[in-house]
């Protein structure tokens, strides 16, 4: 009977992990692509307005996933979610016109957090507390070894010149391998969950979850916690390679490969250290220290304007370290904490990712008021810092 119950998990972790890396690399090919892409037809202020946008429409998006689990469950709601993207793909890769390339964009950014919403679901289903942290860490693996190889794809798919006269076409290759990969994807959630059964969801009002979340102490903390991370991410993915490109001056096939060597920590740490908050240390103190990491190695990037390929790749090596020290503790603590039967205080909790491209532009725009590019990271930096005390009045789990 054990070793039945030991190939049931074994079977369900692999598939798991496969859609996790799916769905995930769907997102990164184009991702680190994004904002230039935008550029292309708006301008920077602009496109700062539409990740507004996208925050906005996600935020409501998140909000209304609990009633859509309740009238359709969450392997349609996944399936039905999946299948909305490709249509939305296909017309993204084949537009001409900016204004519906840019509406297009939005529907397929705000959608990538719902497929990603039902994917929890099923691994928070799958999942026993006591194998969170490992269960965690291999799905999270999955998902980061798809963001390592999402932008060294992406830079070769970008091969022309940038200022090649039809600039949205230099685009088009990433958007495409986004559309090919969901294919996959759509066949893996339905072969692995075909007889998914959900769980009895408790539905509770949007302002009754959040009281929830605020009378209990250590949520609330690991909401902010949270946020600041994914705000490091926002900040990160959108204003970065900007930065690199325009300020430092890398080409494209450098930004990939730099941004490729960055990643690859996501993959290193987070099985190990999933296995270790399981058995040996505290979630709190291991998420302390990548934030310290973090916190540090950002400050650490205003000394340097150098175009360095090496010493890039390898400072932003080092934030990311810390980075992913930090993710898998706070999605092992909160999912240790938060019961199966709570997609309300899922969704509130998946929503600190789109609530961080507003929080992420605010930020900036205050930060240019009294500094210049370089000194963001010297801001973003001391911010990671100060989440330190959060981390460390948090309790932690048993």
């Amino acid at each position: 009977m054990r070793h039945h119950h030991s190939i049931k998990k074994a079977n369900a972790l692999y598939g798991i992990s496969l859609i996790a890396f799916f769905s995930a690399l769907h997102t990164a090919i184009p991702v680190y692509f994004n904002s230039s892409f935008l550029s292309v037809l708006v301008d920077e202020k602009t496109v700062s307005l539409i990740y507004l946008i996208i925050s906005a429409v996600t935020i409501v998006g998140l909000l209304g996933m609990n009633s859509i689990l309740n009238k359709i469950g969450n392997l349609r709601a996944s399936l039905a979610l999946i299948i909305i993207q490709m249509f939305v793909f296909y017309e993204l890769i084949n537009s001409t016109s900016p204004n519906t390339i840019i509406l297009l964009f939005i529907i397929e950014m705000s959608i990538i957090s719902l497929i990603a919403f039902t994917i929890d679901i099923f691994i928070q289903k799958s999942t026993d507390i006591a194998h969170t942290g490992s269960m965690r860490g291999f799905s999270m693996t999955a998902i980061n070894t798809a963001w390592i190889l999402g932008p060294l794809i992406g830079g070769m798919l970008i091969t022309q010149d940038i200022f090649d006269e039809d600039q949205i076409q230099i685009y088009r290759g990433v958007y495409i391998a986004g559309f090919v990969l969901l294919f996959p994807l759509l066949y893996l959630v339905y072969k692995n969950f075909s007889t998914f059964k959900d769980s009895h969801y408790v539905h509770i009002s949007g302002y009754q979850t959040i009281i929830r979340i605020l009378k209990n102490k250590d949520i609330s903390k690991i909401f902010l916690i949270n946020t600041t991370l994914q705000t490091f991410y926002a900040w990160m993915t959108v204003y970065v390679p900007i930065y690199l490109y325009n300020v430092i001056h890398f080409d494209w096939s450098e930004i990939s490969v730099i941004f490729t060597i960055m990643l690859i920590p996501f993959v290193l740490v987070d099985i190990p250290l999933g296995k270790l908050a399981d058995k040996k240390w505290g979630e709190k103190e291991i998420m302390a220290i990548g934030f310290i990491i973090l916190g540090i190695s950002t400050c650490a990037l205003t000394l340097f304007e150098v175009n360095s390929l090496i010493i890039w790749a390898a400072m932003l090596f080092l934030t990311r370290i810390g980075a992913a020290t930090a993710e898998i503790m706070i999605e092992t603590y909160f999912f240790k904490k938060v019961d199966g039967k709570d997609p309300e205080i899922l969704s509130m909790f998946r929503i600190t990712r789109p609530l961080s491209y507003f929080t992420a532009p605010v930020i900036v725009t205050i930060g240019l008021v009294y500094a210049t590019d370089q000194y963001l990271f010297l801001i973003f930096g001391i911010i990671c810092l100060l989440t330190l005390y959060p981390i460390l009045t948090i309790k932690d789990t048993d």
